[in-house]
């Protein structure tokens, strides 16, 4: 089954916007695990206005799933970050500095160079690498020239055509899936995806084996309670649909 890593980028959000330690981030990850998320993922950026760099250091010790570190490693200080706490992965976004959120994946052929000296810096530490890319079997390939281990494909393009076409809006990445499985690279995917479009997508992209999701489930677990919407989202994740 494709596995769920929570992000917690949005909790941390809630936490900063009044100071103190509620919602406290380190027990909200060792509770998602136990209700049966198999993996954390955490983006810290350098304004730190959601996961703060002392929050990196401090969930390492208490994530017993899988622990994915995601930034932008034109930042010297993410890079330090990440070889000191050494998470179970790294996965590569190109976010420009201050940017809200992340709004596309990178051009793996044009920055060939550049990536691929820096995923050595982690592969060294036995890190595994994930490179965030658009839905384009180049980009795909690209990330397995540079020596990547997988490609997340940045998903809000499904997300947003979803409700006029779903078959069409999956299509790009069914078609970048097939690319992955068939070179022999990991596949992630993440962004916008929830609890109306993810069974959909789970079900028709080959190969998925993680899929990172925060803004939509912490959203949906102020409803239905942080317990029942990880279960809820497992669920979508076993659930074949037409």
């Amino acid at each position: 089954m494709t596995r769920l890593s929570v992000n917690l980028n949005k909790v941390a959000t809630l936490r900063n916007a009044r100071g103190g330690n509620i919602p406290n981030l380190i027990q909200v990850a060792e509770d998602v695990q136990s209700y049966g998320a198999q993996g954390i993922t955490v983006h810290p950026r350098p304004d730190e206005r959601h996961i703060k760099y002392s929050d990196v250091r401090a969930l390492k010790a208490v994530v017993s799933t899988e622990f994915n570190i995601e930034g932008n490693p034109v930042e010297d200080k993410f890079v330090q970050l990440v070889l000191e706490v050494c998470p179970d992965q790294v996965t590569l976004v190109p976010d420009a500095t201050g940017q809200l959120t992340s709004d596309h994946g990178w051009n793996t052929v044009e920055k060939a160079g550049y990536l691929k000296e820096v995923l050595k810096q982690f592969a060294d530490k036995g890190i595994r690498t994930s490179i965030f890319v658009d839905p384009i079997s180049e980009m795909v390939e690209g990330a397995l020239e540079v020596g990547a281990d997988r490609v997340e494909l940045y998903t809000e393009g499904f997300a947003a055509k979803y409700a006029m076409d779903k078959e069409s809006a999956v299509l790009p990445y069914c078609e970048a899936a097939a690319t992955a499985v068939k070179i022999g690279i990991g596949l992630n995917a993440g962004h916008d995806l929830n609890l109306d479009n993810l069974a959909f997508f789970a079900s028709r992209v080959q190969g998925l084996q993680e899929v990172s999701i925060g803004h939509a489930l912490i959203s949906d677990a102020l409803y239905y309670g942080l317990d029942n919407i990880v279960k809820m989202y497992l669920n979508c994740l076993r659930t074949k649909t037409s």
